[in-house]
This record gives structure tokens, sequence and C-alpha cells, in this order.
């Protein structure tokens, strides 16, 4: 089995479409809300929010 992939993002809004197009899985959104990680439910896909990134701003 595949190690899961891990990603450093600026935002903790995120999409994953499990890369690799057409054979990869719907594109879902993801919020990270309090957390500043969260994984892909179809791929397992670790997003990780890089350090000094900041949330967006509430509304």
């Amino acid at each position: 089995m595949e190690p899961v992939e891990t990603l450093e993002v600026d935002s903790p809004q995120v999409a994953c479409d499990g890369g690799g197009g057409a054979l990869g899985h719907p594109r879902v959104f993801l919020n990270m809300g309090e957390k500043k990680e969260v994984d892909c439910p179809y791929c397992g896909r670790h997003f990780v929010l890089k350090k000094g990134a900041k949330a967006a701003a509430a509304h």
C-alpha cells in the first residue's frame, strides 16, 4: 500500500480531486475549521496548514 501524500497549503480551505485527471475522484472542498490539518475522505491526502499561514477571515 502506498503511503498517504501530505501537502502543505497556505489556506485552511482546500479542494482535492485525487490528482491524476480522470484517474482521480470527484472534487471535494475541505475546511480545516479550528484544526490545522484535514484528510481527504476519498484518497486520504493529508493537508497541513503551513506554519505562519493565516486562517481565512470570518464573515
